[in-house]
């Protein structure tokens, strides 16, 4: 597992610098095939998008099945999201760019070093966001362990900033890049970048009202770097899909959600383990502003999330995050995947894990045998586990990691 000490002083200035020409070349090497350019700069702020808030649904009765997560939603936002498909956002965690918006919107949420030991976020949005002031923030770029893990969401709309790709010696013009660090040119493969395809990308053919920078989401006392400041705008974004084409009807003449393997949920399977209500683990050591703290509260059956010794909330609704389910993934890491330093992590494949539910731990196992496959958890006697209705987190650590609970 990395530590401090793979990054001293030379190498951060070196990861630092890549990060920055990275993304500034990723759409000069891999253009989305003739689409046009849109300025990911465009600045907007909230009142750029109006709504009634997210509680316009809050007086209806709530008896829908979410067929993602299994939470219950009223008619109106089943109504919203049959005709829909899910956004699948990358979202930031740099401590400056704390608290998002959107992660309490979320049906599930992955997490996962992206860079120098610090953690990034993909939420998959569709039934918990059907509501007209939905956002997302601060969006930020692909990996390609998240780009495996979109893959099983039946070609979702995917909402990024640029993304790891192919960098070049300048000499020789020769790809310097290992092939696993490449998300952007495995959109591409994808079938998902190009004009009007479903990546959704601010270096290449979205920008506003789907993405714009708000400098001033944190409040206008705080000042922000660039990178903090892109807002992604749900609704403008599910518009901009069915412009496209991109609705819950595929190609084939199927809807999006036959084509989806869901997770089994069931609040009535009893939940077998040993006692879990406080679950601590980090990702990398001495990363401590990234390290996690789940606690179980037995009034709502959810976990309360902190993070870097601070309780995690969600700048929309001012409330902590919380999850009914919380799943450690363990997945082989390389963290120096080439000159670049670029980061992988196997979830394609098998491996460990536990799962975190109605105060218990189970001990688990999970598959994924190629990239369109679901990622399926299994208990200790081979059979899939059953989640509990509600969000489902997913925490994917360096194999050897410890959690600790009791």
């Amino acid at each position: 597992m990395p530590s401090a000490k793979h990054f001293p002083l030379k190498t951060i200035i070196v990861l630092v610098v890549t990060f920055f020409v990275s993304g500034g070349l990723a759409y000069a090497t891999v253009p989305a095939s003739g689409g046009v350019l849109i300025s990911p700069k465009t600045e907007t702020t909230d009142t750029a998008v109006k709504s009634t808030g997210f509680g316009q649904f809050a007086n209806e009765p709530q008896t829908e099945v979410c067929p993602i997560n299994g939470k219950l939603y009223s008619k109106s936002e089943e109504a919203l999201w049959q005709t829909r498909r899910p956004i699948l956002a990358m979202i930031e965690n740099h401590i400056d760019a704390r608290p998002q918006s959107g992660l309490s919107s979320a049906d599930v949420v992955y997490e996962a070093v992206a860079e120098g030991g610090i953690t990034r976020f993909m939420g998959v949005f569709y039934c918990g966001a059907q509501a007209d002031a939905a956002k997302v923030a601060p969006v930020r770029s692909a990996r390609m362990y998240f780009v495996d893990i979109a893959t099983e969401y039946n070609t979702p709309v995917y909402l990024h900033v640029g993304g790891g790709n192919c960098s070049r010696d300048q000499a020789s013009g020769q790809c310097t890049s290992d092939p696993r660090a490449m998300a952007i040119e495995e959109l591409a493969r994808l079938g998902w970048r190009k004009p009007g395809g479903n990546d959704f990308d601010s270096t290449a053919d979205i920008g506003m009202p789907v993405l714009g920078r708000d400098y001033n989401r944190l409040g206008p006392d705080k000042v922000l770097a660039t990178e903090h400041t892109m807002v992604g705008y749900l609704p403008a974004a599910w518009n901009e899909a069915q412009k496209r084409g991109y609705t819950s009807a595929m190609p084939n003449g199927t809807t999006w959600l036959s084509g989806f393997k869901p997770w089994k949920i069931d609040a009535t399977v009893p939940t077998t383990g040993t006692a879990a209500t406080d679950v601590k683990f980090e990702f990398w050591k001495g990363y401590t502003d990234f390290d996690v703290e789940w606690k179980y509260d037995a009034a709502t059956s959810t976990y309360l999330r902190s993070q870097g010794g601070a309780i995690a909330t969600d700048l929309e609704t001012k409330q902590q995050l919380s999850a009914s389910d919380v799943v450690i993934e363990y997945a082989k890491e390389i963290d120096d995947l080439d000159e670049h330093l670029h980061l992988f992590y196997g979830v394609i494949g098998n491996g460990t894990g536990i799962l975190f539910r109605n105060g218990q731990a189970e001990q688990v196992t999970w598959k994924k045998a190629k990239e369109m496959d679901r990622t399926i958890f299994y208990d200790q006697s081979g059979k899939e586990v059953t989640f509990a209705p509600g969000q489902i987190w997913v925490e994917i650590l360096p194999i050897g990691d410890k959690v600790e609970y009791n």
